[in-house]
């Protein structure tokens, strides 16, 4: 009877664990992905399973799915990690166009990818577009992440 609630108890700890974080948490750790496989890791576990509740957080498990494969030795499951992210960042593109965020996700992925892998295309156009519509940004968060990307190389 104990192992039973033993066993309750962690799957509560799970579930909760899992929850999906607020998309300022989402954002912050956005950056944080790059050096951190661990955050990285939970991020893509906690998007896919919102990824149908909306584009932006499609769009970010694309990113962090992109990210993900920075962290992955074998050529072969980094090639196949990097073409899932961008596969889920183009359908969030598809079902949002517009969205300022889900450019930004795209172009920060674009700026990092590697040239031979082809996805550097929308560079200046998402460039373009994200400089003509961030004063619709709300998220201060966002927007300090979107003035470092335009400032970067």
């Amino acid at each position: 009877m104990m192992k039973f609630f033993g066993l309750i108890s962690f799957l509560v700890l799970l579930s909760s664990s899992l929850k999906t974080p607020d998309l300022e948490t989402i954002r912050l750790n956005y950056e944080k992905g790059i050096e951190n496989e661990k955050i990285c890791n939970e991020m893509i576990a906690i998007l896919e399973k919102e990824k149908d509740n909306s584009a932006t957080f499609l769009a970010y498990l694309g990113g962090y799915q992109s990210l993900h494969a920075t962290h992955v030795f074998n050529p072969i499951s980094k090639l196949n990690t990097f073409k899932e992210g961008k596969k889920n960042i183009e359908q969030a593109l598809l079902k949002a166009p517009e969205n300022v965020e889900i450019r930004f996700i795209r172009l920060s992925v674009q700026k990092k990818s590697p040239p031979f892998l082809g996805y550097n295309n929308r560079i200046q156009e998402d460039t373009d577009f994200i400089i003509k519509n961030k004063a619709k940004i709300q998220s201060e968060v966002l927007k300090k992440q979107v003035e470092n990307l335009l400032m970067s190389e």
